[in-house]
């Protein structure tokens, strides 16, 4: 019975934990092998399909480790599920992408550490539900990209690498601070405990500011956005596809755990002055970086201030939910959908970027058939995943908040502005052959996130 039992739980936690330890181990069995054998590097987008397994096949369910940190839980919810099966399609998707990207690259083993790196934490932290563990593989993550950043060495790289180091670490210290008034205010770290022990805590300013902060930065809230218009032009292509496909949504799915939203008969837990300003802050991101987007010179400089703008819509959804508990439910599925039509449209749109080398009519026909997809997903046309995510976001909000739906509305037409804008720029570069010349893996990741796109 007690063998039976200990099989049981290790298979669980078995379960949970391969989506971040195959990255894990690809990282440090693989890539040391890949000086002598570079065919092994073949492998490693792969290590991304034990999380999308686990995402469309595992049961709902949790393992507590006590071993584990500070005492850990993993384990998969509805909004983990949603969140894990766009992240792990977008890193296999990417990593097939990069593995012709990089072919000639005489820096790629170093891209493959650190893209390895940033994946597991990715996909730990989707998995944890508790907030030493989401910390941990949140800070994994945060530290991971930088080499993703930096890796053509330009001095405009490494500028952007030192800006975004020094909000990463900002960011942590204001987590580690949350997570700690968190722990004293309910007395546990899992995030069931947390946000019904917050109703009554002298902390739950505190801890709602710090959260802010701390996962505002990897949003690209205001004023917390300025190093992924720096990030984006200068790193690999295959790496802003996931720094704002999926790495910019764990700072979401961090708000969505450790804030106080909707827990059931705590109305307390209704923090108007806090979520009116995340309103008006996601207003003037989605307005104000739609219009610098639609200005700008550069297709990734153009596609990182719509994330900017895009994530300003996930921010209101999230100041209703904090400014209004009864509407926290549909505020956060609002949000949740949100993040799953713009992670697979934007990653397709950065992947695309890639592509503007393609040499013949025939190919770049199909590339500029391909770019319109997401787009129009991204500017909220009729049928498109865009259009569901807006409309869902409208649906939730409260009667006396109307206004706040017109507003919405005349920022989608910014949204509409900057996709004209980058589509515009990659075909005025179309069949540039200075550009990196597009081969099979290329478009076969690229292909991978626009029909996935297109079907969401």
């Amino acid at each position: 019975m007690a063998s039976d039992a200990f099989i049981a739980a290790a298979g669980g936690a078995l379960t949970w934990l391969a989506p971040a330890l195959v990255p894990l181990a690809a990282m440090l069995l693989l890539l040391p092998a890949l000086r002598r054998l570079n065919r092994l590097r073949l492998l490693l987008p792969l290590a991304a399909l034990p999380a999308l397994g686990v995402a469309l096949f595992a049961a709902p369910g949790a393992v507590d480790l006590p071993w584990l940190f500070l005492g850990a839980r993993f384990g998969l919810d509805g909004t983990g599920r949603i969140f894990l099966l766009f992240t792990a399609a977008l890193w296999l998707a990417g990593g097939v992408h990069a593995l012709g990207y990089l072919h000639d690259d005489p820096r790629r083993n170093s891209f493959w550490l650190f893209w390895c790196a940033a994946m597991a934490g990715n996909l730990g932290l989707v998995l944890a539900q508790d907030a030493a563990s989401f910390y941990v593989f949140f800070a994994l993550m945060s530290f991971a990209s930088y080499g993703l950043v930096v890796h053509s060495r330009t001095p405009e790289a490494l500028h952007a690498g030192r800006v975004y180091l020094a909000l990463v670490v900002l960011g942590e210290l204001a987590l580690f601070a949350a997570i700690a008034l968190a722990w004293q205010a309910a007395g546990s770290l899992n995030f069931a405990d947390i946000g019904p022990a917050l109703a009554v805590s002298p902390w739950r300013d505190a801890v709602i500011g710090l959260t802010l902060v701390g996962f505002g930065i990897k949003v690209g809230a205001l004023p917390l956005h300025v190093w992924l218009p720096l990030a984006h032009p200068v790193a690999p292509t295959p790496a802003s596809a996931v720094l704002s496909g999926a790495m910019i949504k764990a700072g979401l799915l961090g708000w969505l755990r450790l804030l106080p939203l909707g827990v059931p008969g705590s109305a307390a837990l209704a923090a108007p002055a806090w979520g009116e300003a995340l309103v008006v802050l996601g207003l003037v991101a989605a307005f104000a970086a739609a219009l610098v987007g639609a200005m700008q010179q550069h297709a990734k400089a153009a596609l990182a201030y719509s994330s900017i703008s895009q994530m300003g819509f996930v921010t209101v959804a999230v100041g209703v939910a904090l400014a209004v508990p009864a509407a926290a439910p549909a505020a956060v599925a609002a949000a949740t959908l949100y993040a799953f039509h713009h992670a697979f449209a934007k990653a397709a749109l950065f992947l695309g970027v890639s592509l503007v080398g393609a040499a013949t009519a025939r190919a770049r026909a199909l590339w500029m058939l391909g770019l319109a997809l997401p787009a129009l997903a991204l500017a909220g046309a009729p049928l498109t995943s865009g259009y569901a995510a807006k409309a869902a976001l409208k649906a939730a909000l409260p009667e006396t908040w109307a206004w706040l739906g017109m507003a919405l509305s005349l920022a989608a037409a910014g949204t509409t502005l900057v996709m004209l804008r980058t589509v515009w720029l990659l075909k005025r570069d179309a069949g540039n052959h200075a550009a990196h010349p597009p081969n099979l893996a290329m478009w076969a990741g690229w292909a991978l996130l626009v029909a996935a796109s297109a079907a969401g």
